[in-house]
């Protein structure tokens, strides 16, 4: 008898909405360790409550969410913390914390809200800010940074809470184009070597389309799932475009007027 894989993040029969509005119902898929995967979908479609469900800030209508392998809505808050980092799309708003001091708050769940820090927890960080080339910025104020630099900090912070799932929300909603590219890179490159299921949300299909390994699609209340080749093929891409004067072609693999 075969054994049931063990995914990072894993939907079983999920059905996702409000009291008033359903998102999509009866999603079933996995997340695997070192997979890049972006969630898009048009504005109000569900990416941010799916995101917020998955680490355990909501709560599906209906179907468990596991996380290798437990049910999420088992899990203690520690439990979840030491599985799932998040990343926000709020910044970081006290102004005279250096770099070093954002990036600890990763380690509270091990250290707790006194956030004093052990050796073992100082060399999280510095790994962390060393993973995504920070180091030389420890000692600056966070106010002091790009936004680019800035989100880099972000992911050095959730890679310091050290989990095997990181989870994104729009991390590159307020960047130039050329750091939306670099900051996805960074996280692919850490999704790959790092071992880590790391899921974002994202309104840039190109970068969908070009880095990450899964797309996961919210298009008129139906939830798709799968590389960008599988996506295009069974005509879900070209449904993202339904209701407007676009289409999604498949050759180009862009979009274009009708």
């Amino acid at each position: 008898m075969q054994e049931e894989r063990i995914y990072t993040v894993q939907l079983q029969d999920v059905t996702l909405g409000y009291e008033d509005r359903l998102l999509f119902s009866h999603a079933s898929v996995g997340f695997g360790w070192g997979e890049f995967t972006a969630l898009i979908g048009r504005n109000g479609t569900g990416k941010s409550t799916l995101l917020r469900t998955i680490t355990a800030l909501a709560k599906p209508l209906a179907g468990e969410i596991l996380i290798e392998g437990k049910p999420l809505s088992r899990m203690s808050r520690a439990e979840v913390a030491s599985k799932i980092a998040f990343v926000s799309t709020e910044e970081v708003r006290v102004p005279n914390l250096k770099v070093e001091d954002v990036v600890a708050l990763g380690r509270i769940p091990y250290t707790g809200w006194s956030g004093r820090l052990r050796s073992a927890d100082r060399k999280a960080v510095s790994r962390a800010l060393d993973l995504v080339g920070m180091s030389g910025f420890a000692h600056k104020g966070i106010s002091t940074l790009s936004d680019g630099e800035r989100q880099r900090v972000m992911i050095a912070r959730a890679l310091a809470q050290d989990t095997p799932i990181i989870v994104l929300d729009e991390p590159t909603a307020f960047l130039d184009l050329p750091n939306k590219y670099e900051v996805c890179l960074l996280l692919r490159q850490l999704a790959h070597r790092e071992k880590k299921c790391i899921i974002f949300s994202t309104h840039d299909l190109s970068i969908a389309l070009k880095l990450c390994d899964t797309i996961a699609m919210i298009v008129g209340g139906k939830f798709s799932y799968g590389t960008a080749d599988m996506l295009i093929a069974s005509g879900d891409m070209d449904r993202l475009f339904d209701g407007t004067t676009l289409r999604f072609d498949p050759s180009a693999r862009d979009v274009e007027l009708k």
